[in-house]
């Protein structure tokens, strides 16, 4: 009977059945071992150096087991005398896989509050200082946001996807404005980056992985000296337009969608998901 389906379908099933009986379970196993790896490395290094290690470990065998060659531009943009916000494009799951083992320093991520309930990611990241989002309280968004800042003064570089979520088509969505208000008062830069092929390889809602070609394109760093809070809308629109054409220089969706671009929604509203 399998004989009997035409080639493209006789691919669609071989790649489904790929990932449901040998790249799924994988990654749920690295994620088991590693995880608890990180937890337990938690209670002696409080640096969080361990931590990104193993994190970056994750990813990178996350990558391999995807099937996906992986290459990274740009980096002789980085200036890494100098902490910044780092603000990519998010459309997978794989965005995170994507980042940890493409950014060759330590960072912390803003993610949304429910991925800190669940069971051993949630640990490790409330253990490794990431910095939680509640998207339902705008008074507990802002002490996060002000966090965010703290840690970006004290010299640590943090990543942000500042689209609030993860895009449904693969385009660039409007942004919300807590990546900016973060910027602003920590005077942070914020470096543009662009996510080309995890949404090919694994869009929202399902669980089948399309083994793509994944690069991250790390733009030029804007700067935020000596802006202030009515500064919010303009640099979004920058940054907008920076990651704009960093991510269709390099995709085959060459379409973006005009409506909303570089708009911000007040700095409470902030939905980032990892």
């Amino acid at each position: 009977m399998l004989m009997d389906m035409p080639p493209h379908r006789q691919a669609k099933l071989a790649t489904r059945l790929a990932s449901y009986l040998v790249r799924n379970p994988l990654i749920g196993l690295y994620t088991l071992v590693l995880g608890s790896l990180s937890l337990a490395s938690s209670h002696f290094d409080r640096s969080g150096r361990w931590q990104h290690a193993l994190a970056r470990l994750w990813s990178k065998l996350i990558l391999w087991t995807c099937g996906s060659p992986f290459t990274v531009h740009g980096l002789e943009h980085l200036d890494l005398s100098h902490p910044a916000i780092y603000a990519a494009n998010h459309s997978s799951a794989l965005d995170i896989p994507v980042l940890y083992a493409g950014l060759p320093f330590q960072f912390r991520i803003m993610a949304k509050q429910e991925l800190f309930k669940l069971p051993i990611l949630g640990g490790h990241l409330r253990r490794s200082g990431q910095i939680s989002i509640d998207r339902t309280d705008a008074r507990a968004s802002l002490r996060s946001l002000s966090a965010a800042a703290q840690t970006i003064r004290a010299g640590m570089p943090l990543v942000v996807f500042p689209e609030g979520g993860r895009s449904t088509d693969g385009h660039l969505q409007p942004f919300l404005g807590g990546t900016f208000y973060a910027a602003i008062k920590a005077q942070a830069p914020i470096v543009p980056m662009a996510i080309v092929g995890a949404f090919d390889a694994l869009p929202m809602n399902t669980f089948t992985i399309h083994p793509t070609r994944f690069e991250l394109h790390i733009g030029q760093p804007i700067s935020t000296e000596g802006m202030v809070s009515r500064d919010m809308e303009a640099l979004s629109a920058r940054v907008h337009q920076a990651m704009s054409e960093l991510f269709y220089a390099h995709t085959q969706l060459t379409t973006p969608r005009p409506e909303g671009e570089g708009e911000t929604a007040g700095p409470a509203a902030t939905k980032s998901e990892a």
